[in-house]
């Protein structure tokens, strides 16, 4: 795996666009103000770049401002996917919530993500509850 890995580097809005398009499969639509986003409302965030510069890799962290830190919007390119780089990702925003005072990281995640999360990222399984908003 030759990545880098960058806490709060800046987001080329187009390239996440297009990555989150690939990595949840929808169709790629407007591009998506993600630094913005980011800088507005989350404690960290993680990109993975290859050797190349391109982006790979990304996930989110959001907090509660106290203890509190949840992961969102872990996705890798479908092409480097099953090289580590989503648990690299995810290790090093663990560390980064660690290092900002927060005591636990919550992420939720789809049944076919699971051995993802608890298996390879060390997550264990809670009771959590969901409403669609829309």
């Amino acid at each position: 795996m030759d990545m880098t890995l960058v806490r709060r580097g800046p987001v080329d809005d187009a390239a996440l666009s297009a990555l989150h398009a690939l990595a949840f499969e929808s169709s790629p639509g407007a591009v998506t103000p993600w630094s913005a986003r980011l800088e507005r409302h989350s404690l960290t965030w993680i990109t993975a770049a290859d050797r190349a510069g391109d982006l790979v890799g990304f996930v989110n962290v959001i907090g509660d401002g106290g203890v509190h830190a949840v992961l969102l919007d872990t996705v890798v390119e479908p092409g480097h996917q099953g090289q580590g780089i989503g648990r690299a990702l995810v290790a090093e925003a663990a560390a980064a919530a660690r290092d900002l005072g927060c005591e636990w990281l919550h992420v939720d995640f789809e049944a076919d993500r699971a051995g993802f999360y608890l298996k390879g990222c060390g997550f264990r399984t809670t009771a959590a509850g969901l409403m669609r908003l829309t």
